[in-house]
């Protein structure tokens, strides 16, 4: 599918300003979408919206489906009469640049909890209503999804193969018997999934009707410890008991000499397929109503995907193994119509993967910072571009261009000089402008790079586990952002789209 072209800003709602320790869906979220129509941009681009896990990495949720319930705004609960002024001010949190999430999440879970008491106590039969029929729109996932948590909760957050084994193994009396005794908290779960998906389907309309289109992202593999592998084991590579058989990750490259081994388990395409991939289209079914259009991570793993056994510890000792490719593609394409998607298209990219990427008109993705270590053929460099693409200065995988620029070999350093003619002061803007003005329909950027900030603002450093996903602004820094100059930009490379 080609997209227009247009020109966005690449940022998760856990870095909006708010008052209570970390992003979310409310007024920063706004303020954003409003910057983005006053700088003449059209796109926002997102991480994953997931709940996340361990070391709060949206690409490691536990659930494929469901939504951050921390991204929930408590000043949106309060305009339902749902939270009082006097308990909100109590809930809040020195404003920083760092998202502080154990204290958010402590604070927030207090106020969720009240806001849902108030709301089941409360609720008209409007209310009740519509949480009915989002029971029933989202019933492929909601009420597996809101079991795994309470009893995550039950278990003391260990992974479901450690569960009593009744319940690992999901015995029907098990089951029943768990959701008498629990149904308070499944139905506090059930609530907190209505209130995000009410909260973001709001944000999305108010996007839409300023004309940004909302580009979302979806990991091509689902953490072991989730809903997803507990409910449907058949369709992932682990054994009776639920352990690890086959897993994740890619070979040594730019990243890491090591390779990344992801952990995630494998997944079992030929019971998928024999199934007609209905998992597979339930999910995308659901990230095309979400969203505009999807980035698809990982895209190479389509095609071929590195085998790595549970057992390594780490990814060297991996096999390439073939994917469904085409055939999921088109099975998708022809339940689902048109596929908006962008093939995160990085690494290891053979002629097969492109062609699975060009015979499907998916754009793929250049980053600037990958531009400059080698001579004038490199595929990462402007010249080299195809329309049908999408062109980053850097990824939230990437450091700021700032900080890729102060640490980047000499000799890169020099290529980017000399390729943008200019003396690297200002490389942030050198690299912006080349992007605008490039052939690719889309030019996204971090937002970090329009704030020209440092390594200390990067969002994640790849094979790491510490200190990522943390970047926050101020309203300050927003509004100190230089507005004229990205319209500027966006006017000269045709990039403004009529409003």
């Amino acid at each position: 599918m080609r997209f227009p072209r247009s020109c966005g800003t690449l940022v998760h709602p856990t870095s909006f300003p708010s008052k209570y320790g970390m992003g979310d869906l409310g007024d920063g979220a706004k303020r954003f979408i409003d910057f983005l129509v006053e700088t003449d941009q059209s796109v926002w681009q997102v991480l994953p919206l997931s709940p996340t896990g361990y070391g709060n990495s949206p690409y490691a949720s536990y659930s494929a489906f469901a939504g951050n319930h921390y991204l929930i705004s408590p000043d949106l609960l309060a305009r339902k009469g749902l939270l009082t002024p006097e308990e909100l001010k109590a809930a809040e949190l020195p404003a920083t640049t760092v998202a502080d999430y154990t204290n958010s999440f402590r604070v927030k879970n207090k106020l969720y909890q009240t806001a849902s008491e108030r709301f089941y106590k409360s609720a008209t039969s409007d209310q009740k209503e519509k949480l009915d029929l989002f029971k029933a729109s989202n019933s492929v996932w909601l009420e597996d999804y809101c079991l795994f948590i309470a009893c995550l909760k039950a278990h003391e957050n260990k992974s479901w193969n450690q569960w009593d084994k009744k319940l690992t193994q999901r015995e029907p009396g098990a089951i029943q018997s768990f959701k008498k005794q629990h149904i308070k908290e499944i139905e506090y779960q059930t609530w907190l999934q209505f209130e995000f998906f009410n909260q973001w389907y709001d944000l999305k309309k108010y996007a839409n009707s300023k004309k940004i289109r909302v580009v979302g992202d979806i990991p091509i593999f689902v953490d072991h410890n989730s809903a997803d592998v507990w409910a449907n084991p058949r369709y992932f590579e682990v054994d009776s008991t639920g352990n690890r058989v086959l897993v994740a990750g890619v070979p040594p490259d730019y990243f890491s000499e090591t390779g990344q081994l992801w952990g995630n388990p494998l997944y079992n395409w030929q019971t998928l397929e024999e199934d007609n991939y209905k998992w597979w289209i339930d999910r995308f079914r659901q990230m095309f109503d979400l969203f505009d259009a999807i980035r698809v991570d990982h895209f190479r793993g389509f095609d071929a995907y590195w085998q790595v056994d549970a057992k390594e510890k780490n990814a060297i000792n991996g096999k390439w193994v073939d994917g469904p490719g085409h055939n999921l593609f088109n099975t998708i394409k022809k339940e689902l119509g048109e596929l908006p998607i962008i093939a995160e298209d990085l690494g290891v990219i053979t002629p097969s993967v492109e062609k699975l990427r060009d015979d499907f008109q998916f754009p793929g993705m250049k980053i600037l910072h990958f531009a400059f270590g080698s001579d004038a053929g490199n595929g990462f460099l402007p010249h080299n571009y195809q329309q049908n693409c999408v062109v980053y200065t850097g990824t939230h995988d990437n450091d700021t261009t700032l900080g890729w620029y102060k640490s980047a070999p000499s000799e890169e350093q020099h290529r980017a000089r000399e390729y943008t003619k200019s003396d690297g002061s200002e490389m942030h803007w050198e690299l912006i402008r080349f992007a605008m003005l490039s052939v690719a329909d889309q030019a996204i950027f971090p937002l970090q790079d329009f704030m020209n900030l440092d390594s200390e603002h990067r969002m994640n450093t790849p094979g790491t586990v510490q200190n990522n996903w943390q970047f926050r602004y101020t309203p300050k820094m927003l509004e100190s952002t230089d507005k004229e100059r990205i319209r500027y930009l966006i006017g000269i490379s045709n990039r403004k789209i009529s409003r």
